[in-house]
């Protein structure tokens, strides 16, 4: 298993609708909106290194209202 946690920086009121979204995308197993400088936190489990890509390039990024990703792929 693949885990990786996206960073999400949101259009300004854009989190609770944003976070439902994210949710709904197969191989997010959680979503956390926090204060700091981004405005939500993923978590990601999959299979393959390749489907978070798929999951932060065209699921999260690919949704209204997201501004940007950064994406960390757990090592341990």
């Amino acid at each position: 298993m693949v885990a990786a946690y996206v960073m999400v920086k949101a259009n300004t009121g854009e989190a609770d609708r944003l976070k439902g979204s994210i949710l709904d995308i197969d191989g997010v197993r959680d979503a956390h909106i926090v204060a700091g400088d981004v405005d939500l936190i993923v978590r990601v489990e999959v299979d393959q290194p390749a489907e978070v890509k798929e999951i932060a390039a065209n699921g999260i990024q690919g949704i209204r209202g997201v501004e940007d990703t950064h994406t960390y792929i757990a090592m341990d």
